[in-house]
């Protein structure tokens, strides 16, 4: 079955798309950015760079440091970290059921020619 991908653009340099909220959800999972960014296939850099776009689209931090210990330190989403995830997975939803029908539809076309295709 198709998935529906959104992204927002909030201007032309500022966007909000899977890939961020994927890294935030990592970070929130996983406790360390080093680690998000290595599950997602990703540079510590590139993760960062990430963070500190969004950082600067809301105008305040998305994940904050936590101070090392014995194993060292990590990462943790802020408060409006976890809204941002909240929110954005909700439009998502809000527009896979607006749009169900029709991504069935095309994803039947798609099948559909294969099927054609294959009997050919």
């Amino acid at each position: 079955m198709a998935n529906l991908s959104i992204r927002i653009d909030f201007d032309p340099e500022h966007r909000l798309g899977p890939g961020k909220i994927q890294l935030l959800e990592q970070i929130a999972s996983l406790g360390s950015i080093a680690a998000s960014g290595r599950a997602l296939g990703m540079s510590y850099r590139r993760a960062w760079e990430l963070i500190d776009e969004l950082n600067s689209i809301f105008g305040e931090p998305v994940v904050i440091p936590r101070s090392g210990g014995k194993k060292g330190g990590g990462a943790a989403l802020t408060p409006l970290g976890l809204t941002i995830i909240s929110r954005y997975r909700a439009i998502e939803r809000a527009a896979m059921s607006a749009a169900e029908s029709h991504v069935a539809a095309l994803d039947a076309e798609i099948n559909g020619r294969s099927k054609r295709q294959k009997r050919a």
